[in-house]
C-alpha cells in the first residue's frame, strides 16, 4: 500500500527533522503493518498535520523531541478546544484524539518518548445513531422499480444490480462498485473490504438474476479481471450515479431522506436479525472488525428481541 506523504510535507514547516522522520515512519506502519484504510490513513495524517501546526504556533517554534517530551494535559486540552471551535463534533474530535494516541504509542514503541499528558484525556461522547431500515416491501419497490427509471436498458439493469447488491448481499457501495468479474463465483462473491479485507458473501438467486441481466445487456465487454459495473462511456462507474438515482427512487417511492445505498445495507442487516439470524453470523457478513459494531442492530429490531425474550424466559 502506497502511503500519503501529505502529512510529511505540509507538517514540514511546524516540526523539525527527527520529529518529522517519526510521523513518516508511524504513517508507513499504519499503511504497511496495520493496513489501515486509505481514508482513515488520509484522516490520522491531516490531524497530525494540524496538531503539529497548532503546538508550533502554541510553544512558539518547530516542534521538536523537547516539545513532545514537555507536552502537557493542558496543551492537548487547548488543541481539542481549537477544533471543536471550528464546528468539528464529537465523533471526529473522538478520531483526532484516536489518531493523537496512535502516534504517541508509536513513539513509546521505538524507545523514542512516552506522553503520559494523553492519559487524562477523556474522549468526546458520541451520541448513538441507530441505522434506519427501510421495511422488507420498501427494499423490494427499491429494487424492482430501479430497473424501470431508465430508458436505456442496460443502464436500468446495472443500477438494479448495485442496489441489489446492496440489499441482498449487504454491501457498502464501495464494495459493490469494486467487485469484477473473477469476484463472482456460482453462489458466492469475493468481497474486499475496509483495510483491503477479503471475506466471502453468499450470493442469492435474485441477486445472481440481476446481475446476469446486466451482463447481458451492457454494451462493454467486461473482462473478469477489469471492475464489473460500467459507466455510459465504460469507465468506472461512478458511485455518485448511484445516489443520484436512489434520490430519485425516494421521489418515486415516496421514501424518507434516510433511504440512501447504505441504508440498504442496514435493512440487510435488520431483516437478518429480525428472521433470526445470529450476530456472529451478520458479523462476518457485513465485515464488521468488532461484534461491537454489529450489536447496534439489536437495538433496531426491538420487536423480534422482546417476542424472543418472552418465548425463552420461565416467567414470560
Amino acid at each position: 500500500m502506497s502511503v500519503d506523504t501529505s502529512v510529511m510535507t505540509d507538517a514540514a514547516f511546524a516540526t523539525d527533522d527527527f520529529v518529522r522522520a517519526q510521523l513518516a515512519g508511524w504513517q508507513t506502519e499504519l499503511g504497511a503493518v496495520r493496513r489501515l484504510a486509505p481514508k482513515t490513513l488520509e484522516a490520522y495524517g491531516r490531524d497530525l498535520t494540524q496538531f503539529m501546526s497548532f503546538l508550533a504556533d502554541h510553544m512558539g517554534g518547530p516542534v521538536t523531541l523537547k516539545s513532545l517530551r514537555e507536552l502537557r494535559g493542558a496543551d492537548i486540552r487547548a488543541f481539542m478546544a481549537q477544533r471543536r471551535s471550528e464546528s468539528l463534533g464529537s465523533r471526529s474530535l473522538a478520531r483526532v484524539l484516536s489518531a493523537l494516541k496512535s502516534f504517541f504509542a508509536y513513539l513509546e514503541r521505538q524507545g523514542v518518548v512516552s506522553v503520559e499528558a494523553l492519559n487524562v484525556i477523556r474522549t468526546p461522547k458520541i451520541g448513538r445513531s441507530l441505522p434506519k431500515a427501510l421495511t422488507v416491501l420498501e427494499a423490494r419497490a427499491t429494487i424492482d422499480t430501479a430497473g424501470e427509471m431508465e430508458e436505456r436498458p442496460w443502464v436500468g439493469a446495472r443500477d438494479m444490480a448495485v442496489i441489489a447488491l446492496c440489499y441482498g448481499c449487504g454491501l457498502r457501495i464501495s464494495e459493490a462498485l469494486a467487485l469484477t468479474g473473477a469476484d463472482l463465483e456460482a453462489d458466492v462473491l469475493r468481497v474486499t473490504g475496509k483495510g483491503g479485507k477479503m471475506r466471502m458473501v453468499p450470493l442469492i438467486a435474485p441477486v445472481r438474476r440481476a446481475i446476469d441481466l446486466y451482463r447481458e445487456l451492457s454494451p462493454f465487454k467486461l473482462w473478469p479481471e477489469e471492475p464489473l459495473f460500467r459507466g455510459v462511456r465504460g469507465g468506472v462507474l461512478s458511485p455518485r450515479l448511484i445516489q443520484l438515482r436512489m434520490e430519485q427512487l425516494r421521489s418515486v417511492l415516496g421514501l424518507p431522506p434516510s433511504a440512501t445505498p447504505h441504508a440498504l445495507r442496514h435493512s440487510f442487516a435488520t431483516h437478518l436479525l429480525g428472521k433470526g439470524g445470529d450476530l456472529r453470523s451478520i458479523q462476518e457478513l457485513l465485515g464488521h472488525a468488532s461484534l461491537s459494531t454489529t450489536q447496534i442492530y439489536t437495538a433496531v429490531d426491538t420487536d423480534r428481541l422482546l417476542e424472543s425474550y418472552a418465548k425463552a424466559h420461565p416467567r414470560g
